[in-house]
């Protein structure tokens, strides 16, 4: 591929993707560590230190996207990875819950840093139009193989190893992401048209709320988060309530995964001839029907292995009809320059998505219940999909809803009457 002869991109995408996998088996060996320290509460622990992720994520996104053409990329970049490698390796020396809340703290705001700070960095060394759509694309594709391959391999790993040697390993990660980073050549920041940082920062964020379609993503943001944060419950539904071992967690997590990359690898070529609004409308319908049926099994007590594994692959295809249409919509609703702004927006608003349903997951699914969790889960799921109908409608003044997303290039010349209209 031609994008991937452009050596400096190559050395950055592979460092993305090295920390992708890092987090991954990260969040896995979490969950665990979580079990030992707490038991029976480990979902309430993990669910803080989830929350707590998405605090960080929520803050530090748009600020990081607003700094990031005032200080030293690539030196900001290397600095990100070598702390939250120093963090992983401290997290098996932790003998209190409390400290895992203030390492995660730490972990979750550089993660937060890095993804807006990459983002911005790749349409200065991918300056092709085409291959910069390409690089996006290849972005979102590795975070969906990280959500299959990262439980895969921890499930592998743990069939000989304990769970705090995966942190050791993902903390070396950490340190060859921050070393093929070194190994690139990334230009100085274009300096923003914002003069203040805050406006930068907001900039997106008001994007998002002048148009109709951003504005439906908002909730369909919300319809994977209600779903996802089942998922989140996996440790304590697959110890407790099915009798698993570690790898048993980390096999019904693959499960989620399966079913994202799958639908994933076949919706470039759905996307060429079905509307984007159509494709993710369809992925919420999945999700509102595959939280219902959690709900309902585990309220009749029929919930099994075969039953719990099946009900995770369909969300992991729901996330994936709604995630990954989404970069094909933020680029065709901004100009160019302000596509990391976008980006970055979309980054925050998505997890302050997942900052309102972590708690329900783990805080009101350790104290009441599952069923209960579940059932506020799949309501603010089905509140989430009727909004998103609502807020994005079938025709939002630029047709994509009617066919598929406009390309980037076009969309400087009509972006501000569509803006207009959507005000």
């Amino acid at each position: 591929m031609r994008l991937f002869a452009v050596r400096d991109y190559r050395h950055l995408f592979s460092a993305q993707v090295i920390a992708l996998f890092g987090t991954g088996l990260t969040t896995v060996a979490l969950g665990l560590l979580a079990y030992d320290l707490a038991g029976p509460r480990a979902g309430m622990v993990l669910g803080t230190a989830l929350t707590i992720k998405m605090v960080m994520y929520v803050v530090i996104a748009p600020l990081a996207a607003a700094y990031v053409d005032r200080l030293p990329r690539r030196t900001l970049l290397v600095l990100l990875d070598v702390v939250r490698g120093a963090v992983v390796l401290a997290l098996p020396l932790v003998t209190e819950v409390w400290h895992i809340y203030v390492l995660i703290g730490v972990l979750q705001a550089g993660s937060a840093a890095f993804t807006p700070t990459f983002q911005a960095v790749i349409p200065d060394i991918v300056t092709d139009e085409s291959d910069y759509t390409r690089a996006l694309s290849a972005s979102q594709v590795a975070s969906t193989m990280e959500s299959l391959l990262s439980p895969v391999l921890a499930a592998v790993a743990l069939t000989f190893m304990s769970f705090d040697r995966l942190f050791l390993g993902t903390s070396a990660g950490f340190l060859v992401s921050a070393l093929l980073v070194l190994s690139t050549r990334i230009p100085d920041a274009r300096p923003s048209t914002h003069t203040k940082a805050w406006d930068k920062a907001a900039s997106g964020i008001r994007t998002f709320f002048r148009t109709p379609r951003l504005r439906g993503i908002m909730a369909l943001n919300l319809v994977v988060a209600a779903a996802g944060s089942i998922v989140v419950n996996t440790v304590n539904h697959v110890r407790d309530e099915l009798g698993g071992s570690q790898s048993d967690v980390a096999w019904m997590l693959a499960a989620s995964g399966t079913g994202t990359l799958l639908t994933a690898l076949v919706l470039p070529r759905v996307l060429d001839r079905i509307a984007a609004r159509t494709v993710m409308m369809t992925g919420a319908g999945v999700l509102v029907g595959g939280t219902t049926a959690a709900v309902t099994l585990i309220a009749a007590g029929l919930i099994t292995w075969t039953g719990t594994a099946i009900i995770w692959t369909v969300i992991g295809i729901g996330m994936a009809l709604i995630i990954t249409p989404t970069g094909k919509v933020l680029r065709a609703s901004v100009g160019r320059d302000a596509i990391p702004e976008a980006f970055a927006a979309q980054f925050s608003l998505s997890h302050l998505a997942w900052l309102i349903t972590y708690p329900v997951a783990g805080w009101l699914g350790t104290n009441a219940g599952f069923t209960l969790a579940w059932s506020v889960l799949a309501v603010l799921a089905g509140a989430g999909a009727a909004g998103a109908r609502l807020l994005w409608p079938r025709h939002d003044g630029r047709g994509a809803t009617t066919s598929p997303v406009t390309p980037a290039r076009h969309v400087a010349r009509t972006d501000r009457s569509a803006l207009s209209k959507a005000a």
